[in-house]
């Protein structure tokens, strides 16, 4: 992030600890009993994406509050927009990929040096690529091709070598694939399908599609193998015992799911339901739904912690961020957001706190706010370029500032 410093933009910890006597919006199940804010100890790194001005932020939090680091130009050209949608951190956190949405004819994937922001290597891939995460052995990068822009049909996800930058494989998919998440061990492969209701699961050593589950209310059902073509019906031979008897129709949608979160243990998924504003857990291994978790409005997208006790979900009709239990799917905290439209949500390597990504509205510009875990309460503030959207971490490090 060489082209451009990033004004001092911060909120300090300081100040905002001074605003936070007022009170938490808290889930109706449950009050937790307050829990003073602690200044961090160290610093932490985030990049995000600004979709609206082709730029990613590295974004600093630390003991002197949230400021922007430096930026990096991510377009080719002043006059279109690239549209950086998605970010993803390798492992081994030497180097971070940028999809960018827009392009003649597709989008593609960037890799860059994070030290230097050198440019690395990129690859063009389907109709607006989107969210997409590196394996956890470094060596893939799986990228949903949400086709916002293209005719209402299958897409795909794309899986590229994270060190050649070559597409090795398309897997057809759904209609508007969205949050790709692989689980822990990098076995599987979960993304949600906006307009066709489902949830699909990707073998990550064969590189096919192993399952897919309906997720419209009352007629959910798990099936094994791909989904069908849009508007097909006939999936009975496929059935693995889910609750509907059928599959849905066509335009029969309930949930518009937008996010697939597998748990640490990798024994359930989570899907966040962006229409009905709920949270359905899927199991694994049962392949069936075993419950309904009611969210805030427009739930959107989700992260889980490291110790996999804690689910946080952005809301981006309620612009506010919901801290649940993961046990028991209390929702422990509900967070108002600096602005409206939130976006992505990334935890920290120790669990204690989540960056939420807001995109705002209009001409308003886009904000990184930090939620701490254990207060849960938002403790820092920091404005980035318009449209804020990928978020992921980069690394915890000790307070030089």
């Amino acid at each position: 992030m060489t082209e451009r410093v990033g004004a001092a933009r911060a909120i300090t910890v300081a100040t905002l600890i001074a605003t936070l006597s007022a009170p938490v919006q808290l889930g109706a199940q449950t009050s937790p009993t307050a829990t003073p804010v602690v200044a961090p100890t160290r610093d932490y790194l985030v990049l995000v994406a600004s979709e609206a001005v082709d730029r990613v932020a590295l974004i600093r939090f630390g003991a002197k509050g949230a400021t922007v680091e430096r930026e990096r130009y991510v377009g080719w050209s002043p006059t279109e927009v690239a549209g950086p949608h998605g970010v993803a951190v390798s492992p081994d956190r030497r180097h971070y990929f940028v999809t960018t949405a827009h392009g003649t004819p597709f989008g593609k994937l960037t890799k860059f040096n994070t030290e230097t922001d050198a440019v690395e290597g990129s690859v063009m891939l389907g109709n607006f690529p989107a969210t997409m995460q590196v394996s956890p052995d470094g060596e893939l990068v799986f990228v949903v091709n949400f086709n916002l822009h293209g005719e209402m049909e299958t897409s795909d996800v794309s899986v590229v070598s994270a060190k050649d930058m070559v597409e090795i494989a398309r897997i057809n998919s759904c209609t508007m694939p969205h949050g790709s998440r692989l689980n822990t061990d990098g076995t599987k492969h979960y993304s949600a399908c906006m307009m066709d209701e489902e949830l699909v699961e990707i073998d990550a050593r064969t590189l096919n599609v192993s399952r897919h589950f309906f997720l419209t209310k009352g007629k959910e059902m798990g099936m094994s193998g791909a989904p069908p073509a849009r508007g097909a019906s006939d999936h009975a031979a496929h059935d693995m015992g889910g609750h509907g008897t059928e599959p849905p129709k066509p335009g029969d949608v309930s949930c518009s799911p937008t996010w697939a979160q597998p748990s640490v243990d990798g024994r359930r998924i989570w899907v966040a339901c962006n229409k009905s504003s709920e949270i359905v857990e899927i199991d694994a291994a049962a392949w069936k739904v075993t419950r309904r978790i009611p969210a805030a409005p427009g739930v959107y997208n989700l992260g889980v912690t490291h110790d996999g006790t804690r689910l946080i979900a952005t809301n981006k009709r309620d612009a506010s961020v919901s801290v649940f239990d993961a046990a028991s799917g209390k929702e422990l905290a509900r967070i108002p957001t600096t602005r409206k439209v939130v976006h992505g949500v990334v935890v920290s390597d120790d669990d204690r706190y989540a960056f939420i990504s807001v995109e705002g509205m209009g001409s308003e510009p886009g904000t990184v706010d930090v939620i701490d875990l254990t207060a849960l309460k938002k403790v820092a503030s920091v404005d980035v370029g318009q449209q804020a959207g990928g978020i992921d971490f980069v690394r915890s490090e000790n307070a030089k500032r």
